[in-house]
């Protein structure tokens, strides 16, 4: 009998990836495209939903060279949560100034809309408390806001539908615009079962949303990976050279479809704290450009700061709670690439290896252990170097975007060994941060006893070695390196009924690659180090503070 296999796709950033998988959850091919981001002005970030599914489209035709169409049993996408406008016949609408009807995607980094998401803040409704108590700028209503006051001629009142990107997608794939309940319900205040609080809309000042029941944001929902309509049609499977009707579930928000990569791996064997326990002892968090942290429970839990709960946003029938960091990859990219050492660094890194964007991490890593003498004595050298890492706001658990980064212990010398000390210091700050939000987590109720890492960054050792020590939590990665795109096809997998639930298909799917435990002599370090991370926050608050008065 062949093989079956689940194609996965994954719309990053930056990027579209795809992957076929196999039912027991390994890659047997990937593919990559680029795709383009425009920045029309400050703090304003966009893509084209066009160029989006041709990328879509094209790697899927890849990672299907080698088998038939008919072994493809399920489809599931994932994207960043950014918003696209459509109008009533599915034709894009420009999201900008100059009215390019390609730039139709307002991207989950974009913040042209502070104002409009502390305005919804302060109206104080009952949905924020979903939302630890703020409204993000990178939600949807917020953007949605902006795009009526701003662009009303040229956008706002062309628009007929407005989609989170996996559901989009999902559209495109199969002509279904029923939309997943994560998408909905972590990015636009939806909330199962009541559904959609017309008193938010009509006080924010997007009362015209309620129309016709909501149509143009959603009338019709379902849990991620329930399978829509007939599956593809045909001209998406056209376009992506698999047979009409093969199955498709509703998509995942990427950081989400990186969770089901992980968090629901078997276990056994492996002497983790969370054997034995149930799911919600674990934390998922995707480490790419940014940073989401994601826990389950069995019972609502409101966390200050966090977003969530979240009924059935990831994993059917559980609450979810989601933190994060806006900005963790991009920020180590812009302390290393900033710093005035980089060239030096770049001709050191040349002398070893062709260059690559990779091989800088690597090598500071390694000339971080040659400075240290040893292993344990890497952490240490970030002693009298400290960093605050919202540089691009806090996200979790403080939710105050207007907070900037910090850094204390600058020497005056700008050598290679400064820049190493300084990513050193953020990748402490980043695992600080974790711990910041495992103790609001804590507070509330829950009980994490294993991180499980995947994305970008988490293939960088140091960076989770760090996480490990800081939190004191053994860290699990996936066997596949590619956990976001195991995530994706688990949803192609649930579509296609070969499995009957989501947690059947991650426990079959997800799998135990490495365990990093934390370095129980660097205990005392990181709980002195943990207190002056906090103590910068504080001093932050101060300047804020003097600073408002003449």
């Amino acid at each position: 009998m062949a093989e079956v296999y689940y194609v996965g796709v994954d719309v990053g950033t930056a990027s579209v990836r795809a992957a076929l998988v196999t039912r027991q959850g390994l890659l047997k091919t990937t593919a990559e495209e680029p795709i383009t981001i425009w920045k029309p002005q400050p703090e304003h970030y966009v893509q084209s939903s066009t160029e989006i599914w041709q990328k879509c489209c094209s790697v899927v035709k890849k990672v299907i060279r080698e088998v038939q169409s008919d072994q493809v049993r399920g489809v599931g996408f994932d994207a960043t949560c950014s918003l696209v406008v459509l109008d009533e016949s599915f034709q894009p609408v420009p999201v900008t100034q100059d009215g390019d009807p390609q730039k139709n995607v307002v991207m989950w980094m974009d913040h042209r809309a502070a104002e409009q998401a502390d305005r919804i803040t302060n109206t104080g409704h009952r949905v924020l408390n979903r939302v630890g108590g703020v409204m993000s700028q990178e939600m949807q209503p917020p953007k949605l806001l902006w795009l009526k006051e701003n662009l009303k001629d040229s956008c706002w009142n062309k628009a007929a539908h407005f989609f989170d990107l996996p559901d989009f997608l999902s559209w495109k794939a199969t002509g279904s615009t029923t939309r997943s309940l994560c998408t909905l319900v972590c990015k636009w205040t939806y909330c199962p079962p009541a559904g959609w609080d017309p008193s938010f809309w009509t006080i924010v000042g997007l009362e015209d949303l309620l129309e016709n029941n909501f149509s143009k944001i959603g009338s019709e929902t379902c849990p991620p990976g329930s399978p829509l309509a007939g599956g593809l049609t045909p001209q998406a499977a056209a376009d992506l050279g698999l047979n009409p009707g093969t199955a498709v579930g509703a998509s995942l928000i990427d950081a989400h479809a990186g969770g089901l990569g992980v968090v629901g791996a078997d276990v056994q064997g492996f002497d983790l704290p969370c054997e034995g326990w149930p799911i919600t002892s674990r934390m998922a968090m995707i480490c790419g450009t940014s940073t989401c942290h994601m826990a389950i429970s069995e019972q609502p839990r409101i966390v200050p700061g966090v977003w969530g709960p979240y009924l059935s946003a990831m994993v059917p029938d559980l609450w979810l709670n989601e933190g994060g960091q806006s900005a963790t990859g991009r920020l180590v990219d812009h302390i290393v690439k900033g710093h005035a050492a980089y060239a030096e660094l770049q001709e050191q890194v040349n002398q070893r290896v062709p260059f690559t964007g990779a091989d800088v991490y690597s090598y500071l890593n390694s000339h971080l252990a040659q400075m240290a003498g040893s292993p344990p004595d890497v952490d240490l050298l970030g002693s009298s170097i400290h960093v605050w890492p919202d540089f691009h706001g806090n996200r979790s658990p403080l939710a105050d975007p207007t907070l900037k980064g910090m850094v204390i212990g600058l020497p005056l010398s700008q050598t290679v060994d400064d820049l190493a000390r300084l990513y050193l210091a953020t990748l402490q700050a980043l695992a600080l941060g974790t711990r910041h939000i495992l103790e609001s987590m804590k507070e509330a109720g829950y009980d994490i006893r294993t991180l499980f890492l995947c994305g970008g960054l988490s293939k960088n050792l140091l960076f989770v070695q760090i996480q490990a020590s800081a939190t004191a939590l053994p860290v699990v990665l996936p066997d596949q390196s590619e956990a976001v795109l195991v995530g994706a096809a688990v949803l192609g997998a649930c579509a296609s009924q070969d499995y009957g639930t989501i947690q059947e298909a991650m426990e079959k799917m997800a799998k135990v690659g490495r365990v990093i435990q934390p370095n129980q002599e660097l205990k005392s370090f990181y709980d002195r180090k943990y207190k002056v991370f906090l103590q910068l926050f504080s001093h932050q608050r101060e300047y804020q503070a003097l600073m408002k008065h003449r």
